[in-house]
């Protein structure tokens, strides 16, 4: 199924012809707890149930049970100065539910990172906290100035 136009014939043999579908999958990271077997996915929109199964089955060797899909709507946002309305694409979500003996959780790719983050954002807030502290201990003999104006 691919709306991609191919040469019919070229001269020689064998006719070195490859056939690409148009679909695409996306892992995407579930909103809800959801069962471990239900893995979730964000796919063309043109893909239907049977797709998303043969898709998983045939490229990725996956068993899959079950398939249900939902189109998630894109988010509207207005323009406050010019008043126009724009509105992200509408997406299809894939939940594929996998056997009962097959357990699947979401890779973590970057632990190091997301500690280190951790660390900094702990930092940070301290030293806010203390800032703040420092700023309140200052002019507390001087209450509704305002904060820029300060010696």
């Amino acid at each position: 199924m691919s709306t991609r136009w191919y040469p019919i014939y070229q001269r020689g043999n064998p006719q070195l012809r490859v056939f690409l579908p148009n679909f695409w999958m996306k892992l995407i990271r579930p909103e809800h707890e959801q069962p471990p077997n239900v893995v979730q996915f964000a796919c063309s929109m043109e893909m239907t149930k049977h797709d998303v199964k043969n898709y998983l089955e045939k490229i990725y060797n996956l068993p899959v049970v079950d398939v249900r899909t939902r189109i998630a709507m894109g988010k509207t946002k207005r323009d406050l100065i010019m008043g126009y309305i724009s509105k992200h694409e509408d997406t299809k979500l894939a939940y594929v539910t996998l056997p009962k003996e097959t357990k699947f959780e979401f890779p973590n790719l970057f632990p190091a990172e997301a500690k280190q983050k951790t660390e900094d954002d702990k930092k940070s807030l301290d030293e806010a906290k203390k800032n703040h502290k420092m700023y309140l201990e200052k002019n507390k003999h001087r209450p509704g100035t305002p904060g820029w104006f300060t010696i």
